[in-house]
């Protein structure tokens, strides 16, 4: 059932009432508290137009969850954080395998709308050749300074990808003047589920006046509360992330610094945080599929045990160099994503492994093992003015080479026993009828080589004391080839041809876009502004099925993006109330969707465009700090996504294409309506000692899936997941170095649903249905030093 605003409101007004949570900005803790004085409250800054300045003078929509908020909210991943930014959601079927969707901006598919980055350093893949949209880098956030969500396409600054916006981590530096330590360790339980347990730690070391190095590490496990059927297993999706940070922080003169660093994440999950559900409810599963047996509870059908895998690798150099009249920065990085993901395809291909191998029903499944990796150098240099009250400019230039690889395979494994069985087969297919042995059923691989080039420039020119003009262009040319390899006895069972069937793609594009935005200050404290911009998303060759022939499209086009918005954003003077409010309306075309093109060997389905769409909305973010110790933040989003034509229609056999998005659907995970309220309140106990309560209130409104045009024909029409709610709650003290939580996440125990899909790939026609994180308690003790 939906849940309706009314009834969230109040709920919300109750918990305020009690004593509510955290702000997504500048919490209780971000501040400085002096036994018999006020708080002192800090000014928000940010990094979004690659300068440092106050976020109340940045012409455009950004969100800023600071330390402290991620700290007292226990944020560790991008599922988490996202419920205290508005526009932003996310769909997860495991860790290290999101999409990100900003403002609505979403039709699924293989490339990202949203840009990631870490500081000023892209990272992940540009392009859907390495299936860069579904796995998105699901950073951990301990000793992250704050992460800034820029909502709107960014690229003038930040160039492709970046239709929807940036997610921007912007890591702790080293510090020189003081040495730091901190450590933790949590242990946490989820209700139906296993135990979790984590520990980190940071140590901030200044060398000398010059040199300081900041290095940290954590380990996170998170206990399971999905079963596994057929392979039995109990709380199967147990996940692990695990890694560290390092920098170092050079100062050789008063004009030059530089800093150098490291990442590293390793997540590790057994099985996927999913569960078999009625296709048209998406309740879970009653009855085992293969017995009949009742189950209670969240299950998934595992024929062979399914587990995944992501790393990230990221190195980088920043220099900075203050020549007077500018500052020259060099930014230089070196990435690596790689991803593993074992499943089950079994369903999705039933009776394939017994028919092929020939052997007796139900003796053979189909295991699918997909790896993708993408190896990304990028070098970029700007020239900006120090800050000035005429004109302050910025000028830069941009290069990424990166190379990415899919490889997947289907391998036979033995239903009885789960192991592997070798997959070689003798077939007929040779020159006269001969025979001709092939070592593998199937394997795919996809090579592809990105690089692109660009220049960015903007410019802000004060026209008078309180009215600015903000303009920027960015110039793009990116290349594109890709070599795609298919092997196996499959290629001549399906085509007659014998492989290797080798296709080579490539192409280029040139894109221009641009951003204005002109700002108005009421005073001190309040400002309006408005934005155009332009994004874009690059194309790329397309991915061609064996026997295709030349008349297979061999490319797809860039879309791209307008968007038109107007924001206001005020605070008074002691910053104990602040109102951060905007409009939007954007002119989505040319989007990238599935095509099923035309061909001499009938109907086939690969990347293309479609015609438009548009996504309109407004946000408001409110902070309140009515009394000393005791903040109260809310911020609501409205956003109505809605496709302007049908997108092109899917061949299912049927004699006719059926089209899986119709005219007027809203986009794929744009629920209409986001809401968050949460609160904090903190005392002291006299001396050096100090508690707080907090708890929050989350609201999400339906959603649609993806477009699926063989559910929307059996169905009659598109899958739809249920709005929900959630409250957390939380409490502690702090007392010396010293501190204690714990922390109530989902107290009602709500079963709301983030993703949902995969449509006859199940048994029978289940789906995949993923959902929040049921109630969980948890406790962290920690020190500071």
């Amino acid at each position: 059932m939906a849940v309706k605003l009314k009834a969230f409101c109040l709920a919300s007004a109750a918990l305020i009432a009690v004593a509510p949570a955290a702000a997504q900005r500048t919490d209780a803790s971000n501040r400085m508290v002096s036994p018999g004085g006020g708080d002192q409250i800090d000014e928000i800054v940010v990094t979004a137009q690659k300068r440092t300045e106050r976020l109340l003078d940045v012409p455009q929509s950004i969100s800023v969850v600071s330390a402290a908020a991620l700290e007292r909210q226990q944020v560790r991943s991008i599922a988490d954080y996202a419920q205290l930014v508005p526009g932003l959601n996310i769909q997860q079927t495991t860790p290290g395998q999101a999409r990100v969707v900003l403002r609505g901006i979403n039709t699924g598919g293989a490339s990202p709308t949203v840009a990631i980055y870490v500081d000023d350093i892209p990272f992940g893949a540009s392009t859907g050749q390495s299936n860069a949209a579904n796995s998105a880098s699901d950073i951990d956030t301990f000793d992250i300074e704050r992460i800034e969500v820029l909502r709107g396409p960014q690229g003038t600054l930040y160039g492709a990808n970046s239709l929807g916006g940036v997610v921007k981590y912007i890591t702790t530096a080293p510090k020189f003047d003081k040495f730091e330590a901190k450590g933790q360790a949590g242990i946490e339980s989820v209700d139906g589920g296993n135990m979790g347990w984590s520990v980190n730690g940071v140590v901030n070391l200044p060398v000398s006046d010059q040199i300081a190095v900041r290095a940290s590490g954590y380990y996170r496990r998170t206990g399971g509360f999905i079963d596994t059927l057929g392979l039995a297993r109990k709380d199967a999706n147990d996940f692990d992330s695990y890694g560290g940070r390092g920098s170092v922080l050079l100062k050789p003169t008063e004009t030059l610094t530089v800093q150098l660093s490291a990442l590293f994440q390793n997540l590790r999950g057994d099985s996927r945080a999913s569960f078999d559900a009625d296709p048209v409810t998406l309740k879970a599963q009653t009855t085992d599929p293969a017995t009949g047996a009742p189950v209670k509870g969240l299950t998934r059908t595992e024929l062979y045990a399914e587990n995944t895998s992501a790393d990230y690798r990221l190195y980088d150099g920043t220099v900075d160099w203050d020549a007077g009249f500018a500052t020259l920065t060099s930014v230089t990085s070196y990435g690596k994503l790689s991803t593993l993901d074992k499943s089950d395809a079994t369903y999705q291909l039933p009776g394939v492994g017994d028919a092929i191998f020939g052997t007796a029903p139900n003796t053979r499944g189909i295991l699918f093992p997909s790896q993708t990796s993408n190896k990304k150098f990028t070098q970029e240099l700007r020239l900006s003015s120090p800050d000035n009250d005429k004109v302050e400019w910025l000028v830069g230039g941009y290069f990424t080479r990166e190379k990415g690889r899919i490889y997947q395979q289907y391998i036979p494994f033995d239903l009885a026993t789960g192991d592997l069985v070798d997959p070689t087969l003798v077939l007929p297919v040779g020159p006269g009828g001969a025979n001709v042995s092939f070592p593998d059923f199937l394997i795919a691989r996809l090579d592809s080589l990105y690089k692109e080039y660009a220049g960015f420039g903007s410019v802000t020119w004060h026209v008078a004391p309180r009215f600015d003009l903000t303009g920027g262009v960015r110039y793009s040319h990116n290349k594109q080839s890709t070599t795609q390899i298919l092997d196996g006895s499959f290629v001549p069972l399906s085509t007659g041809v014998v492989g290797p069937d080798i296709n080579r793609g490539k192409s280029s594009e040139n894109v221009f876009t641009w951003s204005f935005s002109p700002r108005f200050e009421f005073s001190d404290h309040a400002s309006l502004y408005a934005r155009v911009a332009k994004g874009y998303r690059p194309g790329g060759p397309n991915v061609v099925p064996p026997g295709s022939g030349p008349d297979f499209p061999r490319q797809f086009d860039a879309d791209t993006l307008i968007s038109y918005e107007t924001g206001i954003r005020a605070e008074t003077a002691d910053r104990t109330v602040m109102v951060d409010a905007s409009v939007y309306y954007l002119d989505w075309k040319n989007i990238q969707t599935t095509v099923v093109y035309q061909t001499s060997i009938g109907p086939i389905s690969g990347d293309g465009n479609g015609e438009k769409a548009s996504s309109k909305g407004a946000e408001i973010a409110v902070t309140v700090r009515p009394t000393r110790g005791f903040e109260v933040a809310a911020t609501v989003a409205y956003n109505d996504t809605k496709l302007k034509a049908d997108l092109p229609g899917i061949d299912l056999g049927l004699g006719a294409l059926v089209a899986p998005g119709l005219k007027g659907d809203s986009l794929a995970y744009a629920p209409e309506w986001t809401a968050n309220v949460s609160a904090d309140y903190r005392w002291s106990l006299g001396g050096d000692t100090t508690a707080f309560v907090g708890g929050n209130i989350r609201l999400i409104s339906d959603q649609a899936g993806d477009f699926d045009a063989q559910y929307r024909f059996d169905q009659g029409r598109r899958l739809t997941l249920d709005g929900y709610a959630t409250v957390d709650l939380r409490a502690g003290f702090e007392t010396g170095p010293f501190n204690v939580q714990v922390y109530v996440r989902n107290l009602t125990n709500s079963r709301g649903l983030v993703n949902a899909g995969q449509y006859l790939t199940r048994p029978g026609t289940l789906v995949q249905a993923s959902p929040i994180r049921p109630r969980t308690i948890g406790a962290i003790v920690g020190a500071s030093f």
